[in-house]
C-alpha cells in the first residue's frame, strides 16, 4: 500500500478545513467526524458497529466544544479502521486497502486537532521573517 496517497489526502482535508473560520470549523469538524462514526454501518462487525457510532458521537457531541475530542474520535476511527482491514468489510467497498489508507490519513488528522485545529494559512502568515535576509 502507497502510504503517501492517505498523508496527501488528510493534508488536502486539513488545508480545505483551514479554510473555515471559527466557531464554523470546530462545527463542521464535530458534524464531519460524527457522520465518519457511522461510516461503518453494515461493515460486518454486527451491534458492535452500533456502539462504535454511539462513543463517535458523543466524542463529536464534546467536539462542539473541544477540539481534544474530535482528536479522540478520529483516533478512534482510526482503531476501527485496523479492525475493518483486518477482520470486516472495507469502508469503499470496491476498494480492499481503503481501510487502511483512512487508518494512515486519520492519526495525521487527528494530530492537528489535538493541536486545536489551527488554520494553517493563519499560521503562514505569522511566519516571523528571517533576519539578515
Amino acid at each position: 500500500m502507497n502510504v503517501v496517497a492517505p498523508v496527501i489526502i488528510a493534508v488536502v482535508f486539513i488545508l480545505l478545513a483551514s479554510l473555515l473560520k471559527e466557531p464554523v470549523r470546530q462545527n463542521f469538524n464535530a458534524v464531519f467526524v460524527a457522520g465518519a462514526g457511522a461510516a461503518y454501518l453494515s461493515g460486518g462487525s454486527g451491534i458492535w458497529e452500533f456502539a462504535f457510532t454511539a462513543l463517535v458521537t458523543y466524542c463529536a457531541y464534546r467536539g462542539l466544544r473541544s477540539y481534544t475530542f474530535i482528536g479522540i474520535a478520529w483516533m478512534l476511527h482510526t482503531g476501527w479502521d485496523v479492525l475493518h482491514h483486518l477482520y470486516g468489510n472495507p469502508i469503499v467497498p470496491f476498494a480492499a486497502e481503503s481501510s487502511l489508507g483512512c487508518a494512515i490519513s486519520d492519526p495525521v488528522i487527528a494530530l492537528w486537532f489535538f493541536a486545536g485545529a489551527p488554520s494553517v494559512y493563519g499560521l503562514l502568515r505569522r511566519r516571523p521573517e528571517r533576519a539578515g535576509g
